[in-house]
This record gives C-alpha cells, sequence and structure tokens, in this order.
C-alpha cells in the first residue's frame, strides 16, 4: 500500500489529468471548421471560397493520379477544369477524419471524400498537411486518390 502523502499526490494527479482536455482538441476542432466551411463552399458551387483554404502560395503542392501540382493559381485551375458545371461539382461530403498534430503548427489529416452526383458519383481518400500560417490553419499539401466504386 501506497505511502498516504503518495497515495494523496497520486489521487490529486489522477483528478487533474481527468479536468484536462485531450491534447490538440482546439486544434482538431479549428482543423475540422475548416473542412467543413470547404464543404459548404464546394456545395454552393464556390470554387473561390473553398479555395481560400489552401496556401496561396508557388509552395502549395497538390498529388493526384500520379501527377504533382504546384502552386495556388495552378490548383485552381486544375479544380475549375475538372469540375466546370455545379452538375459535376455534385455535393462534397468528408468523413473518417483522423487527425495527427505534428507541433503546434502543423497537423496531418487522414479521411475519405464523397462526390455524390446525378451522373457518376465519385470518393476516394485524402491526406492533407495543414500548417497554421498568421493564425489560419492552411492546407500546404493535398494528396487526394480516387476509387472506382466509392464507398
Amino acid at each position: 500500500m501506497l505511502p498516504t502523502r503518495r497515495w494523496l499526490a497520486f489521487s490529486y494527479l489522477c483528478g487533474l489529468l481527468l479536468t484536462l482536455e485531450p491534447a490538440g482538441a482546439d486544434e482538431r476542432a479549428d482543423i475540422e471548421t475548416v473542412l467543413t466551411r470547404q464543404a459548404a463552399a464546394w456545395n454552393r458551387g464556390d470554387i473561390d471560397a473553398f479555395m481560400e483554404h489552401y496556401w496561396k502560395s508557388d509552395g502549395l503542392t497538390f498529388s493526384s493520379g500520379g501527377q504533382t501540382t504546384r502552386g495556388w493559381t495552378p490548383t485552381k485551375e486544375g479544380y475549375q477544369r475538372r469540375y466546370p458545371t455545379r452538375e459535376q461539382m455534385g455535393r462534397l461530403e468528408f468523413s473518417q477524419l483522423e487527425f495527427t498534430l505534428l507541433g503546434d503548427s502543423a497537423a496531418l489529416v487522414l479521411g475519405r471524400w464523397q462526390l455524390t452526383r446525378d451522373t457518376a458519383s465519385v470518393g476516394g481518400n485524402f491526406t492533407l498537411i495543414f500548417r497554421r500560417l498568421d493564425g489560419r490553419w492552411l492546407i500546404i499539401h493535398d494528396h487526394t486518390s480516387k476509387v472506382d466504386t466509392p464507398k
């Protein structure tokens, strides 16, 4: 049996730990808000607002289909080329989000994306790297893959 002092210190520490929020809860909530805003912008057909959450820099990278696009403007142009109409944009949903904090100002997010459309729906996996720049969480790298039969 632990001596009384140790037992009291142990009990105090356990109580303190139970009242603390999990590490990174605020960061996860902030990043999840970014993804919610992105989906809402997409679902309005607003690629400009969707792109506001990407790093507006030549350093932005977007990888998909075995190719890497470099820069904010070419990434935006790629979205506009692939989704020229509201019907082709469909309705975007993100799911199965997993967050890994990489320090105070960086995070890795894994998840699934789904575009529901009147024509063929499409979906797949994504990996996003976020950085907090000037007080905002921005996507600095996006690696998106498509599956033949979205689930």
